[in-house]
C-alpha cells in the first residue's frame, strides 16, 4: 500500500472517528504545513498544523459533512467535501500530501462560495481564539 493510500485511509478513519486530537497528532509529519482558505502564510509545524485541523473538525465537523470525491495520484490527494452551516453551503477540498510513512506532509484546504470564506473565517478565528 503506497503512503497516499495508507494516509488517506487514516484520515478517513480519523474524520470518521469524531475528529480526535489525539489520534490527529500521528497523522502528522513533524514538518508538516497547513494551508489556510483564509490565512495568507503557511502554517508550517506539527503543533500549528493540529492547531489548524482541531479547530476545522470543530467548526465542520457536524453531521452535514461528507467527502464526495476522491483523487489520488502518486502522493497527493484529493478530498472534495460538501457541509452546511448556518444555512449556507460549503463546498471545498481538502489538497493533501502524505509521505512515504503515510504521514502528512501538506494540507491545503479551498473552499467556495465566497459566503462560505467569510463563515468559515468568523467560526475558526473564534475557535483558534478559543484554543489560545
Amino acid at each position: 500500500m503506497s503512503g497516499a493510500a495508507k494516509g488517506v485511509a487514516a484520515w478517513h478513519a480519523f474524520m470518521a472517528g469524531g475528529s480526535d486530537p489525539a489520534v490527529l497528532v500521528n497523522l502528522l509529519a513533524d514538518d508538516a504545513v497547513f494551508h489556510s482558505p483564509v490565512v495568507h502564510s503557511p502554517q508550517a509545524g506539527k503543533a500549528k498544523v493540529m492547531m489548524y485541523l482541531t479547530a476545522a473538525g470543530q467548526v465542520l465537523g457536524n453531521q452535514s459533512f461528507r467527502y464526495v470525491r476522491e483523487v489520488i495520484d502518486g502522493a497527493n490527494v484529493c478530498l472534495e467535501f460538501t457541509a452546511e452551516i448556518d444555512g449556507i453551503t460549503i463546498n471545498g477540498i481538502d489538497l493533501i500530501q502524505f509521505g512515504d510513512d503515510g504521514k502528512i506532509r501538506d494540507f491545503k484546504v479551498m473552499v467556495r462560495p465566497i459566503k462560505a470564506v467569510n463563515k468559515l473565517w468568523e467560526l475558526m478565528a473564534a475557535q483558534l481564539q478559543a484554543a489560545g
